[in-house]
């Protein structure tokens, strides 16, 4: 299929885009691009492809923009039950930690996910994951993290790899059993991430060569914070990941600074993510490093605070800027990719551009994809968004509505309608 006409055609070619990089967008006005077997072969201007293929199945995008679809490299979209009772107690007040170390928080939704079945799990979660697409998403990475223990860990990932299979959303897969302290560890932290280290991760190992052998492993990620993991804890879990061939992923500064990003980068991670207490020696090292740096504007947005990560630090140290919702039932319970860049324009101070690209290849570097997605180059993955809009400057400008009329997946055009999706 051509796809032709495009008031402006976004290409972001070129690769993840370091520092003050950001936001190089590739316009093609009236541009075009062609896909066959669920990969881009060609873009450039209509009139050139028009004109090179005109025996080609097409679709007019007069009048909108066309580009990458949205890749969410940081959610935990699958729990079960919700923490609503919980968003009062926060907006009289109540801090996120307080809530967590008197048993409610991530504790709560623990709770409730350890007593749901697999089938309840997929139902909750697949709704989540519609919305997403419908609102861009055609790769989000999904964390386990709610069971903390091995067995209902491992129920996550068999239901994340169910929702890899049927949902046109791609999933990049993360296991976070060093989400919390486990409840019956409570009063032994150093018990419980020695658990992890000796009993979960060689478990999951062979758990995963078993189930799901044609994939690569999926990321080992931590919640470096006080009240959490402290730094060698984190150190311990990362480290004997890495030992066993699991990339890594980490949690870190939201809270506090106490180094997680800088052992991010040591370890070699693909990303630190929400780094909003991050100081300027992370920062510096950050910038040194291919570990991306992945911010989370829901978050604080979520939990009413006033602290955002420092973005023009981090493009003033050359580091690879990305954006994601993370998703979650506590503090983020939302699946639009349109309003993380809202917020990162108002709070963070990104221009469109800067936000755009945060959220294709930068994003798609943070799963360790810009290889295969995040920017309309021949070869990549045909994943595309057409929007109704002229200008892509309305990204970010525009917010609290859906801006994507058709989503194309591996080269199969979805119509968006109303939250949910349909093929064209």
């Amino acid at each position: 299929m051509l796809i032709h006409s495009a008031s402006q055609l976004l290409t972001l070619a070129g690769g993840p885009q370091r520092g003050r990089d950001l936001g190089t967008l590739g316009i093609i006005e009236k541009g075009a691009v062609l896909m066959r077997d669920e990969k881009i072969v060609v873009v450039g201007t209509s009139a050139e492809l028009k004109s090179a293929y005109p025996d080609e199945p097409s679709l007019d995008a007069t009048g909108c923009v066309v580009m990458p679809g949205f890749v969410d490299p940081h959610t935990h979209v699958i729990w079960g039950g919700d923490r609503a009772n919980e968003f009062a107690m926060k907006m009289a007040g109540a801090k996120y930690l307080d809530i967590l170390a008197a048993g409610g928080g991530i504790i709560s939704t623990v709770r409730a996910t350890r007593t749901a079945s697999i089938e309840s799990l997929i139902a909750q979660t697949r709704p989540r994951l519609l919305r997403m697409f419908a609102h861009g998403t055609t790769t989000a990475e999904a964390k386990t993290g709610y069971g903390l223990q091995t067995a209902t860990e491992l129920r996550l990932l068999k239901a994340l790899l169910a929702l890899d299979d049927e949902s046109p959303l791609d999933l990049a897969i993360t296991f976070l059993g060093a989400h919390a302290i486990a409840p019956e560890f409570k009063d032994d932290p150093q018990g419980y991430t020695d658990l992890v280290c000796d009993t979960m991760l060689p478990m999951l190992k062979g758990w995963w060569e078993t189930h799901a052998p044609e994939l690569a492993l999926p990321f080992v990620d931590v919640f470096c914070e006080n009240r959490a993991f402290d730094l060698e804890q984190s150190r311990q879990i990362l480290t004997r990941a890495r030992s066993l061939g699991f990339p890594l992923k980490i949690h870190a500064d939201e809270f506090d600074n106490i180094g997680g990003a800088s052992l991010a980068v040591d370890l070699g991670a693909a990303s630190a993510d929400h780094l909003v207490k991050t100081s300027d020696a992370d920062i510096a090292a950050l910038g040194k490093s291919d570990t991306v740096a992945v911010a989370l504007p829901c978050t604080p947005f979520g939990l009413a605070e006033k602290d955002y990560t420092p973005a023009q630090k981090l493009l003033d140290a050359n580091a690879i800027l990305a954006l994601a919702t993370d998703c979650n039932p506590g503090t983020s319970w939302n699946e639009s990719m349109q309003f993380a860049i809202a917020l990162s324009c108002r709070y963070m101070g990104l221009t469109p551009a800067q936000a755009i690209a945060a959220s294709t290849i930068n994003s798609a570097h943070a799963i360790r994809r810009s290889d295969r997605i995040g920017s309309l180059e021949a070869g990549k993955q045909a994943d595309l968004l057409i929007l109704s809009i002229p200008d892509y400057r309305h990204l970010g400008y525009r917010y609290g509505t859906n801006l994507v009329k058709q989503v194309i997946k591996r080269g199969r055009v979805y119509s968006v309608d109303v939250g949910y999706y349909r093929t064209a």
